[in-house]
C-alpha cells in the first residue's frame, strides 16, 4: 500500500447526520469495489490520543474520477476533524485493502445485507455492476431505523430501475419516530425474509457489514436458516 495526497472537492449530506466526503482520485489509483482506505487528517488536534487515520470503504466505484468515503458524524474528534477540512484542503489515504469483495462465480447470487452505514461497500460494487452491465442477480437487504436515516436510499432506488439484475429490499425499523411516508417494508432483517430471499436464489453468497452488534446476529440467523458459513462474508464497521 502506498500513502498518497488527496484534496477534498465537496461533501454532501446523504442521510440525518451522516456525510458523504468527495475528493479527488489520484492518477494510477486502483481498487476493487468493496475495499477500503485509511483517511489521515493533517489535523493537530489529532496528536496523542486520538489517532489521525480512519478506516473507510470506498464509497465511489472504480470507474469514477474520484474518491468518496461516507460517514455517521459522531462527535469524536476525527469526525470533527473531518468537518473542519475546507474545500480543497488535503489529507492523505492509504490503500486500497480489505476483501469484502464479489465473487467471481456469476452463475451465483450475491445477497448483501446492510445496516445504516454498513451500505457503504455495497454502493460501490452496485454502482459498478451497473457501469459494466454485469450478469449476476444481486439482492440487497438495506436495514435502517427511518427514511431520514437510509443514506443513498433515492440512488439505490434509481439503480434497482435500471439495472434488471438487481433487487432493493429496503426495511425500516422505527416508523414510528418518522416524519417522512413509507410504503416499503418494516421490522428487522429476520429468519423469514432470509429464507423468501434464499429460495429465490440461484446458489446465494451472503455479504454482511454494519454495526459489530448487528453483523453477529445476522451472521448467527443466516446459520440457523442453514447458510453455510463459507457462504458468509462479512466486515464490521467500529465507530461509524
Amino acid at each position: 500500500m502506498t500513502t498518497m495526497t488527496v484534496h477534498l472537492q465537496r461533501r454532501e449530506e446523504v442521510a440525518s447526520d451522516t456525510m458523504a466526503f468527495h475528493f479527488d482520485k489520484p492518477a494510477g489509483f486502483g481498487f476493487r469495489p468493496g475495499q477500503a482506505i485509511d483517511l489521515i487528517l493533517p489535523d493537530p488536534s489529532l496528536s496523542g490520543t486520538e489517532s489521525a487515520r480512519h478506516a473507510f470503504s470506498i464509497v465511489s466505484a472504480p470507474h469514477e474520477d474520484e474518491l468518496v468515503v461516507a460517514t455517521r458524524m459522531r462527535d469524536s474528534a476525527f469526525k470533527n476533524a473531518l468537518s473542519r477540512l475546507p474545500i480543497g484542503g488535503t489529507a492523505q489515504v492509504d490503500g486500497p485493502f480489505g476483501s469484502l469483495t464479489l465473487h467471481n462465480k456469476r452463475d451465483r447470487a450475491a445477497v448483501f445485507l446492510a445496516g445504516g452505514i454498513g451500505i457503504t461497500p455495497f454502493m460501490s460494487m452496485l454502482r459498478h455492476a451497473a457501469h459494466t452491465a454485469l450478469q449476476q442477480r444481486l439482492v440487497l437487504l438495506y436495514a435502517n431505523r427511518r427514511p431520514e436515516d437510509s443514506a443513498f436510499l433515492s440512488e439505490l432506488q434509481r439503480l434497482e430501475g435500471d439495472n434488471r439484475n438487481f433487487r432493493l429490499v429496503a426495511t425500516m425499523t422505527r416508523m414510528g419516530q418518522s416524519r417522512l411516508p413509507w410504503k416499503g417494508a418494516t421490522g428487522a432483517i429476520d429468519e423469514a425474509l432470509l429464507r423468501r430471499i434464499g429460495a429465490e436464489l440461484p446458489d446465494p453468497i451472503y455479504y454482511v457489514a454494519g454495526p459489530p452488534a448487528m453483523v453477529g446476529a445476522l451472521q448467527a440467523t443466516l446459520e440457523r436458516v442453514g447458510v453455510d458459513t463459507d457462504d458468509i462474508r462479512s466486515e464490521e464497521f467500529f465507530g461509524y
